[in-house]
């Protein structure tokens, strides 16, 4: 969806902000052309959020690519579904999503992090105290231990430091990346997120997960 609207600067003449993109069906988030990440599956831009007045990281799936692959459509699926049910200061936070059958593309916003994964920001920065380390160790626990303890039982199965996200200026980590994720049933038994979509190519199967 096209956004014709122009945001002003601030009152006195300041600079003028980016022009959106696109936004939601609400028109609640406004996507910018700038981009914080892109892998296989998935493009993230940076957007926001008109009603807390906050950044937003807003994540595009192009339809027609993961169609061809049952495995990432699931995979989407997987971490759409999980993140929606997950609430906890140490897990990526999730907002909304939505199909968009113009574009044919889905979009989820999630949390924005200003400093990128674990993985880059140590490469960044190398010289880190094992007081700071023991504190971020701490958050992926707590997380964890959310994760662990969530009815029923989450289990990530791919933590890594690529999966994991900092927010520099407040020393803040948090899992993401659930994709692979699995959740334990009654036996105790892992049984993956992947697997229990429909196996369908219908966009209006995936719409769905806006719902």
């Amino acid at each position: 969806m096209q956004s014709s609207r122009s945001r002003g600067g601030c009152p006195g003449g300041g600079k003028s902000s980016p022009e959106y993109v696109e936004t939601d069906p609400s028109g609640r988030y406004g996507r910018f052309k700038e981009v914080l990440g892109k892998g296989a599956m998935k493009t993230v831009y940076k957007a926001f959020d008109e009603a807390t007045g906050m950044e937003v990281a807003w994540n595009q799936v192009k339809l027609n690519d993961v169609f061809h692959s049952p495995v990432e459509l699931q995979r989407l699926y997987s971490e759409v579904h999980l993140l929606r049910d997950l609430d906890h200061p140490s897990i990526m936070k999730f907002h909304s999503s939505w199909a968009n059958p113009d574009r044919r593309t889905f979009n989820f916003i999630s949390e924005l992090f200003t400093s990128g994964t674990l993985r880059e920001y140590r490469k960044k920065y190398p010289r880190v105290s094992i007081g700071a380390v023991k504190n971020w160790a701490r958050q992926i626990l707590e997380g964890l231990a959310y994760l662990h303890s969530h009815d029923p039982p989450v289990i990530h199965r791919d933590l890594k430091c690529d999966n994991i996200f900092v927010n520099g200026h407040l020393g803040q980590i948090k899992i993401g990346d659930l994709g692979l994720a699995a959740i334990l049933n009654n036996s105790k038994h892992a049984h993956s997120v992947i697997g229990t979509f429909p196996t369908t190519s219908s966009l209006s199967t995936l719409a769905l997960l806006g719902s």
